[in-house]
């Protein structure tokens, strides 16, 4: 009786010292777990460990042997049993994408509008003053800076003096002499634009030596609005081009970057000025309109004088081209000089 005593309770011990092992092995795991957790910033969950003893029953033990060596998982089996298995439908996983989707488009607009803010500036300004009607100027104040002084051309008759000095003074009209700018400049009303032309050599356009002239084209860009080389100059037949930027990168030198990006509000029958070897020049917009990169045909010669202008559109973009025509309308004098009598 008495062994049987001392069996039994050597058999108590090995169990509880088998129930303790599991118990601070399970612990550890809990600890390590928990650790993991904090790393990755998940919340610290509770998780209720079985802590029974388990015994396989004595024909398991004999075919399997003793389950500390065969059933015994490793820190990282359990960590990983542990962890919940998440399982995402098709529906959550497009729901992601369409947001990472829209927040990457949002992130582009703002990029683009921070990039294109001078252009979008003016258009916006633009804007504002025509709903409320604040500097919108009238047709007869766009015409009066086209028309105005306007010198004559009436040469004809010259004027009859005296010898006499006070009637001299008397014979001398009132005359209107119009001042001309000493650089090319081209003078849109419409758009309050009053910019300075620059020509580019043709000789990389005669090479055919398309990057250089591209080159050309970009740097003559920082200093005006450009003459297209090849075509016509004011004064003579054929299709006079002039291109500028409606929006440019703001870190590019020079300060007509956006010149361009009010061209779209151009209308028909508006008129346009050029002033080129000190010679005025007049014409009235007869076209407006859209074409793709590719399309060269608004660069082809015409038997009669014209002008064409040329910028990227939609702002910010080089998508299409923006082309306003117009002709060359001869100005009648404003004033007369009368012939003394």
């Amino acid at each position: 009786m008495e062994n049987d005593n001392n069996k039994f309770e050597e058999n108590n011990m090995l169990d509880k010292a088998d129930f303790k092992d599991e118990f601070i092995e399970e612990n550890m795991a809990y600890n390590h777990l928990e650790h993991a957790r904090k790393i990755e910033g998940h919340d610290i969950f509770k998780i209720n460990l079985n802590t029974e003893n388990k015994k396989e029953s004595p024909s398991e033990e004999h075919l399997h042997g003793h389950p500390e060596h065969n059933h015994k998982k490793s820190h990282e089996e359990k960590l990983l049993d542990l962890l919940p298995k998440e399982n995402r439908n098709f529906k959550e996983i497009l729901v992601d994408v369409l947001k990472q989707i829209f927040a990457s488009i949002i992130i582009l607009v703002i990029g683009f509008f921070i990039l294109n803010y001078s252009a979008y500036y003016q258009i916006g300004k633009n804007a504002w003053n025509k709903y409320f009607g604040e500097g919108e100027q009238t047709e007869q104040q766009l015409a009066d800076l086209t028309d105005h002084g306007t010198p004559t051309t009436n040469t004809t008759n010259s004027l009859k003096t005296s010898a006499n000095i006070e009637i001299q003074k008397k014979q001398i009209p009132d005359l209107s002499l119009e001042i001309m700018p000493i650089d090319n400049r081209i003078i849109i009303p419409r758009i309050n634009k009053n910019l300075p032309m620059v020509r580019v050599s043709s000789k990389n356009l005669l090479t055919k030596d398309w990057s250089a002239l591209e080159k050309d084209m970009q740097q003559a860009l920082e200093n005006g609005v450009v003459h297209y080389p090849g075509t016509s100059v004011p004064g003579q037949n054929g299709n006079t081009v002039i291109t500028g930027h409606s929006s440019y990168f703001p870190w590019d030198p020079g300060r007509f970057k956006d010149v361009f990006a009010l061209l779209h509000d151009m209308r028909i029958d508006d008129k346009i000025v050029i002033y080129y070897e000190q010679e005025k020049y007049v014409y009235q917009v007869t076209e407006k309109k859209e074409v793709m990169p590719e399309n060269i045909d608004v660069l082809k010669q015409t038997p009669e004088e014209r002008l064409t202008l040329i910028t990227c559109t939609p702002v910010g973009t080089n998508l299409r081209r923006l082309i306003i025509v117009a002709k060359r309308i001869n100005e009648e004098p404003s004033t007369q000089v009368e012939t003394a009598k």
